[in-house]
């Protein structure tokens, strides 16, 4: 049997899913909103939305598609689940840490931030896969280097993976 699906993620926001997606597809390249929908009466009782306030917005991050739901007050972002940008230069990683990090979100260890929504963000170089699955001496070393950083200093990676 052959099945072909898409899986794309559904991030639930609390009145902010149409902000969130204009922030986000103005930080990727090649993004775009696709579609809005709206709550209706149906369900009314039950979400306690207004009809014809958002209900979803259909978006893409560079090709990726996610949906971002206006679900209400019920569930809140974790670090459980976040979206790791694999950078090439230190120029994407600055990049998108400012950009993500920008009016109210929080710097974590390691490249991870926080955005202002809450959403979980993981700048990385994109060799970080190969420089922490390889020989043991240069993992040791990415790793003394990766652990006190915030923003990830590309260069400085390169070097401690190089010995």
């Amino acid at each position: 049997m052959s099945l072909k699906c898409r899986i794309a993620p559904c991030l639930w926001f609390d009145g902010q899913a149409e902000a969130a997606a204009s922030f986000y597809t103005g930080i990727f390249p090649s993004s775009r909103i696709i579609a809005t929908s709206y709550y209706t009466e149906a369900g009314r009782e039950i979400h306690g939305h207004a009809p014809g306030s958002v209900l979803t917005v259909e978006f893409e991050l560079d090709g990726q598609h996610f949906t971002a739901l206006d679900g209400g007050p019920q569930f809140h972002f974790s670090e459980a689940v976040s979206f790791q940008i694999d950078c090439a230069t230190q120029d994407e990683i600055d990049h998108y840490w400012q950009a993500l990090a920008a009016h109210g979100g929080s710097a974590g260890q390691c490249g991870w931030l926080k955005d202002r929504y809450g959403v979980s963000w993981q700048v990385v170089p994109a060799d970080i896969v190969k420089w922490i699955t390889g020989a043991p001496a240069a993992t040791e070393r990415v790793m003394a280097a990766l652990m006190p950083m915030q923003k990830l200093d590309l260069a400085a990676l390169r070097r401690a993976y190089a010995g």
